[in-house]
């Protein structure tokens, strides 16, 4: 396993051998299933906060009940702790224990019995259409930084892309002849989006005026760059769309780092976009997934008929 998934973090007064279980588990799953290391990184951190707990207030990781678990969740809901996050922690507690009675068929699985805690239905925030407009329109593009800006917006929108994808582009990636861009997603999973030809001239006049200036002359793989020259990273991808946002007077409660893609799927399907077609450019292993957006796009459909039809 590549040293960042060993890492142990913060977590203190663990069972020696519930961290070598850990270890193991990581190892396993991401040997196996090629998770995302995002993903394997959560999953240490749950696991080790859940397994420094309960040492200290019963018998470990590999020794809990039922009970000691629900006392676990419990504590952390007293603490304040989101339904939300709990339930993403208890997704990390069942797979671990699936990958115990895996190699061990003796082995009795605390969660079984377990409810998951019971989450409040959200939607994903869309903009609508005009605010996406202001906010591909805001960066000043007489500016390198600003060119930069607006071909990572347009290419965000144009494509659905999660900031980690998009940050993580090679310029390699990018086919401007076929206008579609290679995405590596989830999982380690590739998929091909098609870019649109108004992404693709954004993008065409980043490459040409900006982006040599923000390279310095290295030869660095990422398409957006810093004005460092390297590669951006989450932070920096987040950071610009919520500057441009607040220029163009976006609430800063409407801004996720999921904004645009949640706008890219949410308008897809007002303008009749195939939900499975919608399903392989999003890169949803599951179409259950991708189904939640048929929800925003239906609640925009009754604002819409509620501010205009004569009778609403």
């Amino acid at each position: 396993m590549r040293q960042h998934h060993a890492m142990t973090g913060a977590a203190i007064n663990l069972d020696p051998r519930d961290r070598v279980a850990i270890d193991a588990f990581l190892e396993g799953v991401w040997s196996r299933d090629g998770l995302a290391d995002l993903t394997l990184v959560d999953y240490r951190g749950d696991l080790e906060r859940c397994a420094s707990w309960l040492a200290q207030h019963a018998h470990g990781l590999l020794g809990a009940t039922r009970a000691d678990l629900f006392d676990y969740l419990a504590a952390r809901n007293h603490a304040g702790i989101g339904a939300r996050t709990n339930a993403r922690e208890l997704v990390a507690l069942r797979r671990f224990y699936a990958e115990q009675v895996r190699h061990d068929a003796e082995f009795e699985d605390p969660t079984l019995l377990l409810d998951a805690p019971k989450l409040p239905r959200t939607l994903p925030k869309a903009l609508a259409e005009r605010e996406v407009n202001s906010l591909l329109e805001a960066p000043d593009t007489t500016t390198p930084l600003g060119l930069r800006d607006r071909a990572m917006l347009e290419l965000m929108y144009a494509c659905g892309l999660r900031v980690s994808e998009l940050v993580n582009v090679p310029l390699s990636g990018l086919n401007l002849r076929e206008g579609v861009l290679r995405v590596t997603g989830k999982g380690g999973k590739d998929r091909l989006v098609p870019i649109g030809e108004t992404c693709m001239d954004w993008l065409e006049r980043y490459l040409h005026d900006a982006r040599p200036l923000l390279a310095k002359g290295r030869e660095t793989p990422a398409l957006f760059l810093s004005n460092r020259a390297a590669g951006m990273t989450r932070q920096m991808a987040w950071a610009i769309v919520k500057k441009h946002a607040a220029t163009v007077g976006i609430a800063a409660k409407r801004i996720s780092p999921h904004v645009l893609r949640h706008s890219f799927a949410t308008h897809l399907l007002n303008h009749g976009a195939d939900l499975r077609a919608l399903q392989m450019l999003l890169g949803h292993a599951s179409l259950s997934t991708t189904q939640i957006y048929t929800l925003v796009a239906r609640e925009g459909l009754k604002r819409l008929h509620a501010q205009h039809h004569p009778r609403a």
